[in-house]
């Protein structure tokens, strides 16, 4: 057998390997779109990954059931401010941690670092706690200011940051600009990979965020998509046809997030990784 052959035999069995286990991931999905396409008494009924036919009346009884439209704009709501104040003090704290000498700067970096070592839910009474305290309980503000800052985010920018030389900072100064100029107008947009990739990890952590909204809400006016689906379950748990389009619908956002934010994800992935 040639070098060719067992190339190319390699390949093939590579990407068989890649399509069996793509199509076990996939097969979830497959199912909730199918699902979302039958009758309801058929929901459950074979065959179970291709509907006899399209039922698209699931979708407008589904937003009708239940106020679909206002879970949405709590959700984008939530989750845009979320994105932004990730994005932006994970930058200013990140270019501080880079750029700049101060007491305990290696302690305070390894508390960063040690904080990603602490389960989410294991934050969740304290966190309730300070909030109740604010005044903030039940409103967006309680579901926002808490989500704002990420240790991840600041490790990610601050290694990208490390790979820009100091020069563009000291020839900005010479132009009179100060931090707040240099960190938006320099750093930013040379770190825009690494930008959208927090930015598309914050946008789906918010999007799906159940457990802290589950706490932090009680009114269902200001439910987000994944309590507005929960409810909904809840209401109309048998109903199949009805649930899956609800859900379906809740996916939209991040599938076009992802879309959009793809073309960054592996450059802001890998960007800084070399850099000590």
């Amino acid at each position: 057998m040639t070098r060719k052959s067992r190339a190319l035999i390699l390949n093939a069995s590579e990407h068989s390997f890649l399509i069996i286990i793509g199509s076990f991931v996939a097969l979830p999905f497959i199912w909730m779109i199918s699902t979302s396409l039958k009758p309801p008494r058929l929901a459950l009924a074979p065959p179970y990954l291709w509907p006899n036919h399209f039922h698209w009346q699931n979708f407008v009884d589904a937003w009708s059931d239940a106020p679909f439209s206002q879970y949405y704009l709590n959700s984008v709501f939530v989750a845009v401010f979320v994105t932004a104040g990730q994005v932006i003090t994970s930058a200013f704290a990140a270019y501080a941690f880079d750029r700049f000498e101060f007491p305990f700067k290696k302690t305070l970096w390894y508390l960063l670092l040690g904080t990603l070592m602490i389960p989410l839910p294991l934050l969740v009474i304290p966190t309730f706690q300070i909030v109740q305290t604010l005044g903030w309980a039940n409103t967006f503000t309680a579901l926002i200011v808490p989500r704002c800052w990420t240790a991840f985010g600041i490790l990610m920018l601050r290694q990208f940051f490390k790979s820009v030389p100091r020069d563009f900072d000291d020839a900005a100064k010479v132009d009179g600009a100060g931090t707040l100029r240099i960190v938006f107008t320099i750093m930013m947009p040379l770190a825009a990979p690494a930008m959208a990739t927090l930015g598309l990890f914050a946008f789906l952590f918010a999007w799906n965020d159940f457990l802290w909204p589950l706490i932090a809400l009680n009114s269902p006016e200001k439910f987000t998509v994944p309590l507005g689906i929960a409810n909904f379950t809840g209401k109309y748990g048998t109903r199949w046809s009805l649930l899956m389009a609800a859900t379906v619908t809740a996916t939209i956002p991040a599938v076009l997030a992802f879309l959009a934010a793809q073309k960054s994800l592996i450059k802001g992935l890998t960007a800084g990784g070399l850099n000590e």
